[in-house]
């Protein structure tokens, strides 16, 4: 099944995310949303993205969904008394997470600055067991 940050494809990096680092499932911790979404939108993982970890919170991973979708995950993190959240994305999904920063700061909490943007390229297994560069994208919003 595939996960909200989407196949590797999409991004535009020529294979499938089927056992390349993929999110293995959502955790919920805080609770959950009226709308079924995971309060904290952390997720659990084996590798990938950023390197090897078990869970980032307040960390918003966007993929291929609206990017309204993670405007509300970014609003509800911060209306639940984070004083930080990191939005990470890589491939194609990057331009939708600086659209997702933009859209919290001009529409919705005008008080929050960006505190960095650090970008990278990620070695992920491609076809053929070859390795493809992917960049990636961390955006950094404090209040």
């Amino acid at each position: 099944m595939e996960e909200e940050f989407g196949s590797a494809r999409d991004q535009g990096i020529g294979m499938e995310s089927e056992g390349t680092g993929g999110y293995d499932r959502p955790v919920v911790s805080g609770g959950e949303h009226e709308t079924g979404m995971p309060a904290t939108m952390h997720r659990e993982r084996e590798e990938g993205v950023f390197g090897k970890r078990k869970e980032e919170p307040n960390t918003i991973f966007v993929g291929n969904k609206p990017p309204m979708n993670y405007v509300l995950a970014v609003v509800t993190q911060f209306n639940n008394g984070t004083p930080e959240v990191h939005i990470k994305a890589r491939g194609r999904a990057i331009s939708r997470a600086v659209d997702v920063a933009e859209i919290v700061r001009n529409r919705f909490l005008s008080d929050l600055r960006i505190d960095s943007i650090i970008t990278g390229t990620e070695a992920v297994d491609g076809e053929n067991n070859e390795k493809v560069n992917v960049s990636t994208i961390d955006i950094k919003l404090q209040r």
